[in-house]
């Protein structure tokens, strides 16, 4: 069994309030858990109106199917033009690994 996870920093076009920014991230999470049928969740920064982490992840049986998809999930959120990030860490962890 393998667990992937992707946090992405992100910052925010045109927003001037946290309610605008909801707006922005919640269908962009939304379209994230739909199309690639991952756990998303806005993650981070949340008082900050400019700002945002989302936090997504996945169990798959191989690591290579893991990056895969997170990869797209990746891809999608950086095509958003409202949307640009400024950092990504991908990581696959296997239930075999030390703590």
């Amino acid at each position: 069994m393998y667990v992937g996870s992707l946090t992405l920093d992100l910052l925010l076009g045109d927003v001037h309030s946290l309610k605008e920014k909801r707006s922005v991230i919640k269908p962009v999470v939304a379209e994230l858990r739909r199309k690639f049928e991952v756990h998303a969740a806005e993650t981070g920064e949340a008082n900050l109106h400019r700002r945002a982490e989302i936090g997504v992840a996945l169990v798959s049986s191989e690591a290579g199917q893991c990056r895969e998809v997170l990869e797209s999930c990746e891809r999608l959120v950086a095509g958003r033009p409202e949307l640009q990030v400024l950092s990504a860490r991908l990581r696959v962890w296997s239930d075999t690994d030390d703590d």
